[in-house]
């Protein structure tokens, strides 16, 4: 029997929906591959967010500098502040910038250059298997409406990718070495609109 034109029949189910994720990228982001990665230990759980900041120059902000910075492609001379750290190889796996927009540039799946020295969970060198998300700013100032959502949505789909069970920031990884993302950031606002567990977080937040 023929059917009627609006029948369900006559409709192509719809496609499924794309995966987030692809071999550690996820789609909806910038894609900007950086050199400086490695392979995960073997047998690595990835079970960290750290959460950063950065700006290059400092307290200077859309400059490109940060992407150009992880991508080994920074002018050295072209800031005097460049000198102290001329040179210098480091990534992250994730880039926030102030309007919200994400940047990736390592494969979660791989080790980024993002946390150096540093222990957490009873754990030594958390560039192992961690997950690193820089938002741009300074240290003990404050950040976007915009990057909150962004960060919110990220820690949120890689979650649902990797089997997380902690966030902290960098300053509580590397106590005394590392300050980011400092007293501006807002952990309770981030854990709120998570909705995860305060276990996950730093004790020392009281959240």
């Amino acid at each position: 029997m023929a059917t009627t034109p609006g029948n369900p029949a006559d409709i192509d189910p719809p496609a499924p929906t794309q995966a987030l994720w692809q071999d550690g990228w996820l789609r909806s982001a910038r894609h900007c591959p950086s050199p400086n990665f490695g392979p995960r230990p073997e047998g690595a759980c990835t079970d960290l967010v750290v959460v950063h900041s950065i700006s290059l120059p400092p307290g200077i902000y859309g400059t490109g500098d940060v992407q150009r910075l992880f991508t080994n492609q920074l002018d050295w001379d072209a800031h005097p502040y460049f000198q102290s750290i001329r040179g210098l190889q480091v990534s992250s796996h994730f880039f926030i910038t102030r309007q919200g927009e994400v940047w990736q540039f390592v494969s979660a799946d791989l080790r980024a250059w993002h946390a150096g020295q540093s222990f957490w969970r009873g754990r030594p060198l958390c560039n192992d298997d961690s997950i690193g998300i820089e938002l741009e700013g300074l240290e003990g100032q404050t950040f976007e409406p915009a990057q909150y959502d962004s960060l919110v949505q990220l820690c949120q789909q890689i979650r649902a990718q990797y089997a997380i069970a902690y966030i902290a920031g960098h300053e509580h990884i590397a106590p005394g070495r590392k300050n980011d993302p400092g007293p501006g950031f807002l952990w309770p606002r981030l854990q709120q609109d998570l909705g995860w567990p305060a276990a996950m977080f730093p004790a020392s937040l009281h959240l």
